[in-house]
């Protein structure tokens, strides 16, 4: 069956907008009608090249929508049920996961290298980006790479839940194990550090520091839950510390995955408290630490896969915040677009414009 789909021909080439031949659903397979799909940096970076990703691909691992059908074998959704995709199902085998470290799972991505479906037009392979190839009509995806979604959580915005959101409540609450009473600095105030200062919001986190390069994002911060702001800049750290009493914030989140808001992040955290690295970063974005600031300031380091989540556990505790009102997922959005924006939402966010591109379907 022919959908139209957003298709990454090459590394660095321009997505474009065409018809997929898309099969029915084999075993232990599940077809999905797309209701929402957001525009994470993280396709920019499969896109560009800064991870790696099998091409001609159909890109987009942040999605939901409704079961249209299902393969022999599957059980856990039928036809009808609203489903959030998930990008990085864990095999429950690996090493990984026998210590219970599944968003570390060594065969999560394996289904990215396999065929997706086929371009209409000249009947080339395409493979599925992070293993759901979201920015589509529809999707067939592997059984596992489907999860309920609880009820009262609107679909269209349930797309957030696939990766922004558990990524940011992951961070806050299983990475840096946010403690109430605790002081947080986020940097970068995109999607992700939107959710991040919500999520921190919930940790009971008594002044949370928003750090963004655009003054205007200001507004949007505080709404999610900051409650102080500073525009970056290499005096951004000093400036933290004088909103806490010259300490620093006992932790420190950082969304952008640059080298120079890594460093500031670090400088911004108090002597032991807490450092979380969530952006993606390329090779050459080299971060530099001398021996004695390690021992001196006692400070953890980590970096943060998926938010150090369990998607089939963290999900329904998502699902709990939104029905009560402490997360908003509409306010993570800063724009609305149909499939054939996507193209200029990654112009937006090479231009450094950022912001959180919603596709509607």
């Amino acid at each position: 069956m022919a959908v139209r789909a957003a298709v990454l021909p090459a590394i660095g080439a321009p997505l474009e907008i065409t018809e997929i031949d898309l099969p029915e659903p084999g075993p232990g397979q599940v077809r999905v009608r797309l209701a929402a799909a957001g525009v994470c940096h993280s396709d920019l970076s499969l896109a560009n090249g800064t991870m790696r990703v099998p091409v001609p691909a159909v890109l987009g691992h942040e999605g939901a929508g409704t079961v249209l059908a299902v393969g022999e074998g599957v059980t856990h959704v039928a036809p009808g049920d609203r489903v959030v995709l998930n990008w990085a199902p864990s095999c429950g085998e690996c090493h990984a996961c026998s210590l219970g470290e599944v968003w570390l799972c060594a065969n999560a991505l394996n289904g990215a290298a396999g065929v997706h479906a086929t371009r209409t037009a000249d009947g080339a392979e395409l493979h599925p980006g992070l293993n759901v190839a979201a920015f589509a009509e529809e999707t067939v995806v592997a059984a596992p790479c489907v999860l309920p979604l609880p009820d009262g959580v609107p679909l269209t915005d349930a797309a957030l839940l696939g990766c922004a959101v558990l990524t940011a409540y992951g961070a806050v609450h299983h990475s840096a194990r946010v403690r109430e009473g605790e002081s947080v600095a986020v940097f970068g105030v995109g999607g992700v550090g939107l959710a991040t200062l919500q999520a921190a919001r919930i940790a009971g986190a008594s002044k949370i520091v928003a750090v963004d390069v655009t003054p205007e994002k200001e507004e949007l911060a505080r709404r999610a839950g900051a409650t102080d702001y500073v525009v970056a800049s290499a005096n951004a750290p000093r400036e933290i510390r004088a909103l806490t009493g010259r300490q620093g914030v006992d932790v420190s989140v950082e969304c952008a995955g640059r080298a120079v808001s890594i460093r500031a992040a670090w400088e911004s955290t108090r002597r032991g408290g807490r450092t979380t690295v969530v952006g993606i970063g390329g090779k050459d974005e080299q971060v530099t630490f001398n021996a004695l600031e390690i021992f001196h300031w006692g400070r953890t380091l980590s970096g943060c896969v998926y938010g150090n989540c369990d998607p089939a556990e963290d999900l329904p505790v998502l699902a709990g915040h939104v029905r009560a009102g402490r997360l908003d997922l509409g306010a993570l959005v800063t724009e609305h677009i149909a499939l054939d924006g996507i193209p200029a939402a990654f112009e937006n966010m090479t231009a450094g414009k950022g912001g959180r591109a919603l596709v509607v379907f």
